[in-house]
């Protein structure tokens, strides 16, 4: 069948969506892909929601994949020209050939997924309850190019510690939403969907699921979206964990700024001020300058081609390392999952537009742009050694004033709660043990 636009699919839903519901048919409003336009006056209501991505959907996928038009291979025997073109070639030939998007969505329909109206945008969320005594409810916030789908091999841990090394008294509540723009999430119409207002639409959503105390934690722009919820001290927000904190001084941010270096660091600090620099000679924060700049552009192509999209969203250096070995995590299929999701809901440009919507605020890790001194919340942090900013201790005890607990551990990089769930969990139930008692 001819390819269709990505306007004209969510037009196709839409439309069904009214028919369906105008027959009184309230399951199949359930099961719509995209969300039904808000209502004139906004409710509060949360509704189930179910995915059912039409086979007509992936049909297309796999005809645009099978008919990329590739470019030539890079001339270096390396990645610092890109993702290389081998690699992602046999990734492509799989996704078109044996990957099944079926599989991820029977996963995430087998958990409680809802949808609720906030400020005008729709919030898609994940929520699963513990069945064990006393949980803490904790909001855990994605970043890019992650999804809900970063978080789904933490949800047992987290929910059932018994079964996975803890102790009952460790259980959480856990919700899960999708950014504004992201995943099944709907897609701010103007601007003005910043981190500040993502966290105060995260305060709205844990007092509409009836959560009075709570915490919240965040890696990538969960960290900037969790620091912004202590910072405007959010009604029952007990505390914060973030794993990508922003805790560079300010004679630091001014040397990789292009400043003179700082003198009296430690050789530890010193360590890594040289790999920040390093990291950025080699280009390695191209996408985050291009996406604060100019995300619509960005959207073009990777909305247009999902081989784009794929090479788009793997020049994150957090996929520096990645392998697509089977035996580790995260699998092909994993990181498939997640693209195919960006793909699916058409967000590529919508995701991208909220670097643009920090541009003003600065970079996530610097401590005086994410104003961290104005956080009194008490503050964990865990650094994961494959990330790419490992903040040392004496930034971070300068950077939060209440910081009650910094743990480096021994593996686990950029998405940590994907690559290391077992451990990822373990450093929650850890971190957030001293504020069970608070509430």
């Amino acid at each position: 069948m001819p390819a269709r636009s990505g306007s004209e699919i969510v037009d196709q839903h839409r439309r069904r969506l009214l028919t369906a519901t105008a027959m009184g048919l309230a399951a199949a409003a359930a099961a719509s892909v995209f969300p039904a336009p808000a209502p004139a006056a906004e409710s509060d209501a949360i509704r189930p929601f179910r995915i059912d991505i039409p086979d007509a959907d992936l049909v297309d996928l796999r005809r645009r994949l099978l008919a990329t038009r590739w470019p030539d291979r890079e001339t270096v025997a390396d990645q610092s020209q890109g993702v290389q073109l081998a690699k992602l070639r046999e990734l492509v030939r799989y996704w078109g050939t044996d990957y099944d998007w079926r599989k991820i969505e029977a996963k995430l329909n087998a958990l409680p997924q809802f949808m609720t109206t906030i400020d005008g945008v729709d919030i898609h969320f994940i929520h699963v309850r513990s069945g064990l005594p006393n949980p803490l409810p904790v909001i855990i916030t994605h970043g890019w190019p992650g999804s809900v789908i970063e978080q789904l091999k933490i949800v047992g841990p987290l929910t059932d510690p018994i079964a996975h090394g803890g102790s009952a008294q460790d259980a959480f509540d856990v919700v899960i939403p999708s950014l504004p723009g992201f995943g099944f999430s709907g897609k701010p119409t103007g601007a003005g969907w910043d981190p500040d207002r993502i966290a105060r639409g995260w305060a709205e959503l844990m007092k509409r699921l009836g959560y009075n105390s709570y915490v919240a934690q965040g890696g990538d722009w969960g960290s900037p979206v969790s620091s912004a919820m202590a910072r405007q001290t959010a009604a029952g927000l007990l505390g914060i964990h973030v794993n990508l904190p922003a805790t560079v001084p300010p004679e630091v941010a001014a040397a990789l700024r292009g400043g003179p270096l700082p003198v009296g660091l430690s050789d530890k600090e010193r360590a890594v001020l040289d790999a920040l620099m390093t990291s950025a000679k080699n280009g390695n924060l191209a996408y985050f300058t291009m996406m604060t700049a100019r995300p619509q552009t960005v959207g073009y192509g990777a909305t247009d081609s999902p081989a784009g999209l794929a090479a788009w969203i793997l020049v994150h250096p957090g996929f520096a390392q990645w392998t697509g070995d089977p035996g580790l995590s995260p699998t092909r299929d994993d990181v498939l999952d997640n693209i195919t999701l960006y793909w699916l809901t058409g967000t590529a440009a919508s995701s991208a537009r909220l670097y643009w919507e920090n541009g003003a605020r600065g970079s996530v890790i610097v401590a005086a742009a994410q104003k961290t001194a104005e956080i009194a919340l008490p503050v964990a942090i865990t650094v994961f050694p494959e990330d790419v900013y490992r903040a040392p201790e004496t930034w971070a005890r300068r950077a939060y004033r209440n910081l009650i607990y910094f743990n480096e551990v021994d593996k686990g990089g950029h998405f940590a709660a994907w690559e290391q769930p077992e451990l990822f969990s373990a450093e929650l139930r850890a971190a957030f043990r001293p504020l069970r008692g608070a509430r």
